[in-house]
Protein backbone atom coordinates (compact mmCIF):
# COMPACT_ATOMS: atom_id res chain seq x y z
CA UNK A 1 0.00 0.00 0.00
CA UNK A 2 1.31 3.33 -1.12
CA UNK A 3 2.43 5.77 1.78
CA UNK A 4 -0.01 8.13 1.64
CA UNK A 5 -2.83 5.80 0.74
CA UNK A 6 -6.05 5.53 3.31
CA UNK A 7 -7.35 3.26 4.99
CA UNK A 8 -10.13 1.56 3.43
CA UNK A 9 -11.92 0.93 6.33
CA UNK A 10 -11.83 4.86 7.33
CA UNK A 11 -12.98 6.05 3.81
CA UNK A 12 -15.94 3.68 4.17
CA UNK A 13 -17.29 5.17 7.61
CA UNK A 14 -16.99 8.85 5.76
CA UNK A 15 -20.54 10.49 5.33
CA UNK A 16 -20.87 9.12 1.64
CA UNK A 17 -20.63 12.99 0.76
CA UNK A 18 -17.86 14.13 2.90
CA UNK A 19 -15.39 15.95 0.62
CA UNK A 20 -12.56 14.03 1.50
CA UNK A 21 -14.30 10.81 1.25
CA UNK A 22 -15.31 11.19 -1.92
CA UNK A 23 -12.02 12.10 -3.29
CA UNK A 24 -10.17 8.97 -1.49
CA UNK A 25 -12.80 6.77 -3.42
CA UNK A 26 -12.09 8.49 -6.55
CA UNK A 27 -8.12 8.37 -5.83
CA UNK A 28 -8.58 4.48 -5.46
CA UNK A 29 -10.46 4.14 -8.66
CA UNK A 30 -7.58 6.06 -10.47
CA UNK A 31 -5.23 3.18 -9.07
CA UNK A 32 -7.55 0.38 -9.92
CA UNK A 33 -7.93 1.92 -13.40
CA UNK A 34 -4.39 2.60 -13.77
CA UNK A 35 -3.87 -1.28 -12.95
CA UNK A 36 -6.24 -2.41 -15.67
CA UNK A 37 -4.84 -0.12 -18.64
CA UNK A 38 -2.01 -2.58 -18.00
CA UNK A 39 -3.66 -5.72 -17.79
CA UNK A 40 -6.40 -7.74 -20.36
CA UNK A 41 -7.47 -7.66 -23.53
CA UNK A 42 -6.46 -4.46 -25.81
CA UNK A 43 -10.40 -3.26 -25.70
CA UNK A 44 -10.55 -3.85 -22.14
CA UNK A 45 -7.85 -2.02 -21.79
CA UNK A 46 -8.87 0.99 -23.77
CA UNK A 47 -12.21 0.97 -22.47
CA UNK A 48 -10.21 1.18 -19.12
CA UNK A 49 -7.76 4.26 -19.89
CA UNK A 50 -11.27 6.17 -21.63
CA UNK A 51 -12.49 5.63 -18.01
CA UNK A 52 -9.67 6.88 -16.48
CA UNK A 53 -9.36 10.21 -18.62
CA UNK A 54 -12.82 10.95 -17.83
CA UNK A 55 -12.48 10.53 -14.45
CA UNK A 56 -9.07 12.41 -14.05
CA UNK A 57 -10.73 15.15 -16.23
CA UNK A 58 -13.97 15.68 -14.16
CA UNK A 59 -11.71 15.25 -10.95
CA UNK A 60 -9.47 17.69 -11.47
CA UNK A 61 -11.61 20.12 -12.69
CA UNK A 62 -14.03 19.80 -9.76
CA UNK A 63 -10.91 20.01 -6.97
CA UNK A 64 -9.58 23.48 -8.90
CA UNK A 65 -13.00 24.35 -8.43
CA UNK A 66 -14.29 23.37 -5.49
CA UNK A 67 -11.75 21.82 -3.31
CA UNK A 68 -8.92 24.58 -3.93
CA UNK A 69 -10.30 27.63 -3.25
CA UNK A 70 -11.31 26.39 0.15
CA UNK A 71 -7.80 25.49 0.90
CA UNK A 72 -6.93 28.22 -0.43
CA UNK A 73 -8.63 30.54 1.82
CA UNK A 74 -7.94 28.32 4.82
CA UNK A 75 -4.45 29.47 4.70
CA UNK A 76 -3.29 27.09 2.44
CA UNK A 77 -2.12 29.34 -0.75
CA UNK A 78 1.03 27.73 -1.91
CA UNK A 79 -0.26 24.38 -1.38
CA UNK A 80 -3.49 25.26 -3.49
CA UNK A 81 -0.82 26.97 -6.57
CA UNK A 82 1.43 23.91 -6.15
CA UNK A 83 -1.34 21.40 -6.50
CA UNK A 84 -3.21 23.15 -9.11
CA UNK A 85 0.41 23.80 -11.17
CA UNK A 86 0.96 19.91 -10.73
CA UNK A 87 -2.74 19.21 -12.49
CA UNK A 88 -2.01 21.84 -15.11
CA UNK A 89 0.25 19.46 -16.51
CA UNK A 90 -1.12 16.42 -15.54
CA UNK A 91 -3.85 18.00 -18.12
CA UNK A 92 -1.01 18.39 -20.64
CA UNK A 93 0.21 15.23 -20.30
CA UNK A 94 -3.47 13.45 -20.33
CA UNK A 95 -4.70 15.95 -23.16
CA UNK A 96 -0.92 14.41 -25.31
CA UNK A 97 -1.81 10.68 -24.19
CA UNK A 98 -4.97 10.82 -26.30
CA UNK A 99 -3.77 11.56 -29.51
CA UNK A 100 -1.26 8.84 -29.60
CA UNK A 101 -1.50 5.56 -30.21
CA UNK A 102 -3.60 3.47 -27.76
CA UNK A 103 -0.66 0.52 -26.52
CA UNK A 104 1.94 1.97 -28.88
CA UNK A 105 5.74 1.88 -27.16
CA UNK A 106 5.10 6.35 -26.89
CA UNK A 107 2.04 6.02 -25.27
CA UNK A 108 3.07 2.73 -22.53
CA UNK A 109 6.10 4.89 -21.65
CA UNK A 110 4.23 8.32 -21.51
CA UNK A 111 1.75 6.69 -19.75
CA UNK A 112 4.03 4.93 -16.90
CA UNK A 113 5.62 8.62 -16.00
CA UNK A 114 1.99 10.01 -15.91
CA UNK A 115 1.12 7.26 -13.48
CA UNK A 116 4.17 8.14 -11.79
CA UNK A 117 2.98 11.37 -11.45
CA UNK A 118 -0.81 10.77 -10.66
CA UNK A 119 0.15 8.90 -7.86
CA UNK A 120 2.66 11.40 -6.25
CA UNK A 121 0.22 14.19 -6.63
CA UNK A 122 -2.63 12.28 -5.07
CA UNK A 123 -0.07 11.78 -1.79
CA UNK A 124 0.31 15.66 -1.72
CA UNK A 125 -3.32 15.93 -1.61
CA UNK A 126 -3.81 13.47 0.78
CA UNK A 127 -0.82 14.06 3.22
CA UNK A 128 -1.31 18.23 3.24
CA UNK A 129 -4.69 19.26 1.50
CA UNK A 130 -6.79 16.82 3.41
CA UNK A 131 -5.66 16.91 7.04
CA UNK A 132 -5.61 20.46 6.54
CA UNK A 133 -9.46 20.64 5.57
CA UNK A 134 -10.63 18.19 8.02
CA UNK A 135 -8.98 20.10 11.16
CA UNK A 136 -10.42 23.89 10.19
CA UNK A 137 -13.42 22.51 8.23
CA UNK A 138 -16.18 21.11 10.10
CA UNK A 139 -18.33 18.25 8.86
CA UNK A 140 -21.66 20.11 7.82
CA UNK A 141 -18.94 22.25 5.76
CA UNK A 142 -17.23 19.00 4.04
CA UNK A 143 -20.72 17.74 3.62
CA UNK A 144 -21.40 20.91 1.64
CA UNK A 145 -18.06 20.97 -0.17
CA UNK A 146 -18.47 16.87 -1.30
CA UNK A 147 -22.17 18.01 -2.35
CA UNK A 148 -20.69 21.11 -4.32
CA UNK A 149 -17.80 18.46 -6.14
CA UNK A 150 -20.12 16.41 -7.04
CA UNK A 151 -22.49 18.40 -9.03
CA UNK A 152 -19.64 20.10 -10.68
CA UNK A 153 -18.31 17.23 -11.60
CA UNK A 154 -21.61 15.37 -13.46
CA UNK A 155 -21.14 18.90 -15.65
CA UNK A 156 -17.52 18.77 -16.21
CA UNK A 157 -15.65 18.44 -19.01
CA UNK A 158 -14.41 14.42 -19.81
CA UNK A 159 -11.78 15.27 -21.98
CA UNK A 160 -8.58 17.66 -20.82
CA UNK A 161 -8.51 21.07 -21.46
CA UNK A 162 -4.86 22.41 -20.91
CA UNK A 163 -6.29 26.00 -21.49
CA UNK A 164 -8.22 25.95 -18.82
CA UNK A 165 -6.47 23.73 -16.02
CA UNK A 166 -4.68 25.41 -12.95
CA UNK A 167 -7.24 28.08 -12.97
CA UNK A 168 -10.55 27.60 -10.66
CA UNK A 169 -11.18 31.14 -12.69
CA UNK A 170 -10.95 29.49 -16.10
CA UNK A 171 -12.85 26.36 -15.34
CA UNK A 172 -15.95 28.51 -13.85
CA UNK A 173 -15.84 30.55 -17.15
CA UNK A 174 -14.80 28.31 -19.98
CA UNK A 175 -15.65 24.27 -18.23
CA UNK A 176 -19.17 24.28 -18.75
CA UNK A 177 -18.86 25.08 -22.63
CA UNK A 178 -16.12 22.71 -23.16
CA UNK A 179 -18.40 20.01 -21.00
CA UNK A 180 -21.01 20.52 -23.43
CA UNK A 181 -19.01 20.03 -26.38
CA UNK A 182 -17.09 17.07 -24.80
CA UNK A 183 -20.01 14.93 -23.49
CA UNK A 184 -21.60 15.89 -27.69
CA UNK A 185 -18.29 14.26 -29.08
CA UNK A 186 -18.29 11.26 -26.18
CA UNK A 187 -22.00 10.56 -27.34
CA UNK A 188 -21.26 10.84 -31.28
CA UNK A 189 -18.15 8.29 -30.80
CA UNK A 190 -20.53 5.96 -28.96
CA UNK A 191 -23.05 5.59 -31.41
Amino acid sequence: MHQAEPNRDETAQLPPDDVIGVLLRQHARIRELFDAVRDGTVEARRASFLELRALLAVHETAEEMIVRPTVKHIGGEEEAAARNSEEKEANKVLADLEKLEFGSEQFTSMLAGFEQSVKEHAAHEEREEFPSLRRLCTPEELGRLGRRLLAVESAAPTHPHPATAGSPAAQWTLGPFAALLDRVRDAIRKN
